[in-house]
């Protein structure tokens, strides 16, 4: 009896030595990876503004993502079929199209930290609400809320993120914060499908409501409001976020009263590409006025009459649209035309999250080089070969019958295809002016909306039909985890026959190289609404710029030499009094 004890006790150290031991490792390893994502974004201020901005993604990929993980449990619980899935998906988006139109305006015109900080907190109270839903009617009516306040992200972020980092790493950058939506589809994907499956559906919302308070708080309290048109660039190095920002706002004060002018030129890698070359801006569409104060209606013609503008909104709806439609509904396709179960579905997800994060780290930093050593259309021409690359590998990854080498295709496809999207974001506030970031990214965003809920619909309704027209009987033997052979071929040859709208990205984007560098051209010689500045040599503005002032970036080694002290307004949108 005795000897049974001490052997029990024994074994209970060890378990608890064991647990410290991990304990200290797991502590080991994440302080190690902070530190190497600090060295790799260029400091501690960058690194929180990048993962800040990337959780916020996050946030709303794994919404997105966790109605297509839950699709079985909500299936079954609320007896509704694949359309009515799609439906839960489509509601918020086209609601969230409705509404970044308005948001846009407001982003462009008032502090955008505040409206994304409120619109978070709103967000996790609306997802709470679907976890309470007691019917499918008022789960549709919690997503139509969510897709209100879901609008903000788009504008809020493309604008914040033009005035924090230089335009010469905006590849690399959004590829960062980009990783963070990947990495929000993975956790609702593989989170929220395991949570569904062990405990209940309700409580995989439960679980993706509650990070959003802290986000909000984590936001408010560490993130300040940049000064408008890039004078809050935060250069590497930078410690102190706050610092920085007060810093700026310092230099433009300074700026302002000793010439009169705004924020200096910045470092923009495609505008100096474009000079090179002798590319001359496009005097019909050079904006003369602060874009900011442009009446909603002139400056959403003023953006769609960008050409380029045109072609990278259709080619990237047509990407999101397929994107949407896939994420939807991968779990069930995988879980019926391979037979594997919830743990299998969520692994082969995982892959393809990974290959997906593989390929939009790498995109951005690749294209910035391109544009770099003087290829413009860099930014519009990889995008083009991502697209027409994926729908090509997509096609056996679709068709195989055995997961594993299926799998290698869907990865290498998921790659591709999120490799698109860094490049995109930065083209389009290449072509913008800095005045005009919120509403283009809202006119973006709306259209893009329009067709990711639309996606779910016609993957839903196209399925269906097919499995109508076409059933299969399940084989003997086989375990489909709830999903039919009739479904999972009409997922199959939907999938197959939608691959379409990525060939057609791919052509719509490659048209934009005949007039990306004009545009970009044009937007450097525009009026960019920080305090009426101009870009460096735009008509009316001093030669050269203010490029030689004092500290004229954020945190910049001996910057603000000379200028007086005091505090001043962070945001850009009033001038110093």
């Amino acid at each position: 009896m005795t000897s049974g004890r001490g052997e029990r006790g024994t074994a209970s150290r060890a378990t608890r030595a064991t647990a410290r031991a991990t304990a200290r490792s797991a502590r080991w390893a994440g302080r190690l990876a902070r530190g190497e994502v600090v060295k790799r974004v260029g400091g501690p201020a960058r690194a929180r503004v990048i993962v800040l901005f990337g959780a916020v993604l996050a946030l709303n990929g794994a919404d997105t993502a966790t109605v297509g993980a839950v699709a079985p449990q909500l299936e079954s619980a609320l007896h509704i079929g694949n359309t009515k899935i799609g439906l839960l998906v489509s509601v918020s988006l086209l609601v969230g199209a409705v509404c970044t139109i308005p948001v846009g305006l407001l982003v462009d015109r008032f502090k955008r930290m505040p409206i994304l900080c409120f619109s978070i907190i709103l967000w996790s109270v609306a997802s709470l609400f679907s976890a309470f839903a007691g019917s499918y009617e008022t789960l549709l009516l919690t997503r139509l809320l969510l897709g209100a306040v879901a609008a903000t992200a788009g504008p809020a972020i493309a604008s914040l993120t033009g005035d924090y980092f230089p335009a010469r790493e905006r590849g690399q950058i959004y590829a960062y914060i980009l990783g963070g939506e990947i990495a929000g589809t993975a956790a609702g994907f593989i989170v929220s499908g395991s949570v569904a499956s062990l405990i209940d559906w309700r409580a995989a919302f439960v679980l993706l409501a509650i990070p959003g308070f802290f986000l909000a708080r984590e936001l408010w309290r560490t993130v300040p409001e940049p000064l408008r048109g890039g004078q809050s660039r935060l250069e590497p190095g930078v410690i102190d976020l706050h610092e920085a920002a007060a810093q700026a706002a310092t230099n433009q004060d300074w700026e302002w009263e000793q010439t009169g002018e705004g924020a200096p030129a910045e470092d923009d890698l495609a505008r100096q590409a474009a000079e090179k070359r002798g590319v001359t801006p496009n005097p019909e569409r050079v904006l003369t006025e602060d874009p900011r104060e442009m009446p909603l209606a002139r400056a959403v013609r003023y953006i769609l009459a960008v050409p380029t503008n045109v072609h990278l909104i259709v080619s990237s709806s047509l990407g999101y649209f397929y994107f949407s439609g896939l994420s939807t509904f991968a779990l069930l396709f995988v879980r019926g035309h391979y037979h594997t179960n919830q743990a299998t579905a969520e692994v082969v997800l995982a892959a393809l999250v990974g290959g997906a994060m593989v390929g939009t780290l790498v995109s951005g930093k690749v294209t910035d080089t391109m544009v770099r050593r003087g290829f413009v259309e860099a930014r519009v021409w990889v995008p083009a070969l991502c697209y027409f690359a994926a729908g090509a590998l997509l096609i056996p990854g679709v068709l195989g019958s055995h997961l594993t080498p299926a799998l290698w295709f869907d990865v290498a496809g998921a790659s591709l295809l999120s490799a698109a999207n860094p490049p995109l974001d930065a083209a389009r506030l290449d072509i913008m002016p800095a005045g005009l970031w919120g509403r283009a990214e809202s006119v973006r965003t709306f259209l893009r909306s329009l067709a990711q809920a639309l996606a779910p619909l016609v993957f839903g309704g196209l399925s269906q039909l097919i499995a109508g027209i076409a059933p299969i009987q399940t084989p003997i033997g086989t375990h489909a985890g709830g999903v039919s052979p009739s479904e999972a071929r009409g997922l199959e040859i939907s999938f197959l026959i939608l691959l379409g709208t990525l060939f057609a990205a791919g052509l719509f984007l490659a048209r934009a190289r005949f007039t990306y560098a004009e545009d970009v051209a044009t937007a450097g010689a525009s009026n960019q609404g920080g305090n009426g500045a101009r870009a460096a040599g735009a008509p009316g503005g001093a030669p050269g710029g203010a490029a030689g002032a004092p500290g004229r970036a954020a945190g910049n080694p001996g910057g603000a030499r000379g200028a007086p002290g005091g505090g001043a307004e962070v945001d850009g949108a009033e001038r110093p009094g």
